[in-house]
């Protein structure tokens, strides 16, 4: 009767055993970005902040609820060195994900860092939420890529913006310079296709490698050319250098668009109000776009700056929010099941309902194209969400 007693006992507690969640103390999310090399003055300044002050917001009120721990769980963050080089990229990706044993990753910085993690993350059946970075390139194969988000707009969006902008500018000739990273080339390639829907001419194009410094031979080349507008498509350091060269030779055409960096309040606080006037750059959003004031003083209150990045700051946290609400309503840290939520679901965040698209694009952006006017980084597309009408760039003061 003592052995039947005992096995009676064991079979009503083993249900409670076996449906139990393992302990867990944090929720540990891994990422391998540029903290040095090239790429690591646009990752100070875009996403990294966002991510770190996300982490810090979450904390504050304890955690993400997990119902299946029955408590909020605080997040932990585990972040690799990935020295701007895409191939540390990939293996530190991969450690998370095989030996760190992550619960959740998040993205690398760049266009092609994001292709290359997309195609890893995918393989290890990891949500990625893309951040900096897009091209036509990773949409067509995010097809099969269903753990793969992209957040950020870029080149099929904004270049037919840009077109119209120069248009209305009547902006009649340009010149293109790009790096020859797949950021550029993206952008170029489409690019040379909307500006030609527009009767735009493009009369020189010319590539530069990464690591180049002095690109003062390309500016005179297409200061002979004698064209209406620049437009190039590369990374802050080079914008930073070729808006320097171009002040010293004093060449001013009258429409200047960079893709990254004009996009940064540390253009407008390094060079100057007067000198980033009329300056294009990708993305737009600002204080007058919804959630745009509240997103800034949160910033301030936890760096003591304005935002440093008008082109994806903002959505950048608000996929992350929007992160946060799909693993509380799946009540388990289950990449599938996450994955399918945020698919389906709109969730309020702090730009408001945020969705993706069936192919788990964010479309929602405020902004294609921005321009300084006057120390602000406006929103100058030819649409209702314009904060201001784009004007022609001054000469250098």
């Amino acid at each position: 009767m003592r052995r039947l007693l005992l096995a009676i006992q064991c079979l009503l507690l083993c249900p409670i055993i076996l449906s139990a969640e393992p302990k867990k103390e944090a929720i540990v999310f891994g990422q391998a970005i540029s903290l040095s090399g090239p790429y690591a003055k646009g990752v100070s300044l875009t996403s990294l902040p966002v991510y770190d002050m996300w982490i810090k917001e979450v904390d504050g009120k304890g955690g993400i609820y997990v119902k299946a721990y029955g408590r909020r769980l605080p997040l932990r963050l585990l972040r690799y060195d990935d020295r701007s080089d895409v191939n540390l990229m990939k293996g530190l990706l991969k450690k998370l994900m095989e030996e760190d044993r992550v619960d959740f990753i998040l993205p690398p910085w760049s266009t092609g860092f994001l292709y290359e993690a997309g195609l890893i993350a995918n393989r290890h059946g990891y949500i990625l939420i893309g951040g900096a970075g897009g091209a036509p390139i990773i949409s067509e194969a995010m097809k099969n890529l269903p753990f793969l988000f992209q957040v950020l707009n870029f080149s099929v969006t904004q270049m037919p913006c840009l077109a119209a902008i120069l248009k209305e500018l009547q902006i009649r000739t340009v010149a293109i310079l790009h790096h020859d990273a797949l950021h550029g080339l993206e952008y170029r390639n489409v690019a040379l296709k909307e500006f030609e829907k527009k009767g735009i001419e493009v009369k020189g194009v010319k590539a530069f490698g990464l690591e180049r410094k002095d690109f003062s031979d390309l500016i005179q080349d297409v200061s002979k050319l004698d064209v209406d507008g620049l437009i190039c498509f590369n990374y802050a350091d080079e914008t930073i250098q070729i808006t320097k060269q171009m002040m010293a030779l004093r060449y001013s055409p009258k429409a200047l668009f960079f893709t990254v960096f004009p996009n940064f309040t540390a253009f407008r606080d390094l060079f100057g109000e007067k000198t980033v006037e009329g300056i294009m750059g990708g993305g737009g959003w600002n204080a007058k776009t919804p959630g745009g004031e509240e997103f800034a003083a949160l910033y301030r209150r936890h760096y003591g700056r304005e935002p440093d990045d008008w082109w994806g700051q903002i959505y950048y946290y608000a996929s992350l929010q929007h992160l946060e609400r799909a693993i509380e309503e799946a009540g388990r840290l289950d990449q599938r099941i996450i994955r399918d939520l945020l698919t389906r679901r709109v969730y309020e965040t702090i730009i408001g309902p945020f969705r993706y698209d069936p192919d788990r694009h964010f479309r929602g952006h405020f902004g294609q194209i921005g321009q300084w006017q006057k120390g602000v980084y406006e929103i100058v597309d030819p649409t209702e969400s314009r904060t201001a009408v784009p004007i022609i760039k001054p000469l250098w003061p």
